[in-house]
């Protein structure tokens, strides 16, 4: 008759047997670790070639490639052991992150990054591999299929007497409004409009203009906060 396992046995069995190390091999840690890290740097590239956002971080890119490494290493420790996940889990409970994620795609990559090292920790290999090359392949591909023409903020700040000039200007570009701000006879408008080949000679034919004080030409990623 065969026995019956519950979970108090595999509890009490797990305590007693603290040897998780002797369960992990030193090749299986090393084929681990490496895979991990070949993929964070295959997601720290596709980062760096499709980023679109306005400045560029390496040390946030460099993220991705430790977070990776350091979720497989997590799935590890806890695939060995039911206290240790148990412990991990409790450990990891108090950890807040407060740093604020501004653009969504930034996320998808953070998420990229724990799941291949959830499946390279659970040894997984050919789905953290393909998976991977599937995820990036898409990036890549959407990436390449934006709009070609980057959006650019410009602010002026004009005297009142360059405004029917400087929006006549402003409507060859087909630009749009995203904040006004009179005050004493001075105007500060900031507008969007798009750049296909960087030609900013149109930021030079707004400067010329008489009564335009201050043009200044931002890149920006599509959102604004006024």
């Amino acid at each position: 008759m065969d026995q019956i396992v519950n979970f108090k046995d595999m509890f009490k069995k797990s305590v007693l047997q603290l040897e998780a190390f002797n369960k992990i091999s030193l090749i299986e840690i090393f084929w681990g670790m490496l895979i991990s890290f070949l993929i964070g740097m295959f997601i720290y590239w596709v980062y760096q070639k499709c980023f679109r956002g306005v400045v560029y971080s390496h040390n946030y890119n460099v993220t991705f490639v430790l977070m990776t490494m350091i979720t497989t290493l997590i799935i590890m420790t806890i695939s060995t052991n039911i206290v240790l996940s148990l412990g991990m889990v409790g450990a990891l409970s108090i950890v807040r992150f407060r740093t604020a994620v501004k653009d969504p795609m930034d996320i998808i990559y953070m998420f990229w990054a724990v799941s291949v090292g959830i499946a390279t920790g659970a040894k997984l290999y050919p789905l953290s591999i393909f998976g991977s090359l599937a995820i990036g392949a898409t990036i890549y591909f959407l990436s390449q299929r934006q709009e070609k023409q980057k959006p650019y903020l410009v602010i002026l700040q004009y005297e009142e007497k360059a405004s029917d000039e400087v929006l006549v200007q402003l409507r060859k570009r087909k630009s749009v409004l995203k904040s006004k701000t009179v005050r004493k006879g001075m105007t500060e408008l900031t507008v969007e409009t798009r750049l296909s080949d960087d030609n900013t000679a149109f930021v030079d034919a707004l400067a010329a203009l008489d009564g335009v004080k201050d043009v200044v030409l931002v890149s920006y990623n599509g959102d604004y906060a006024p």
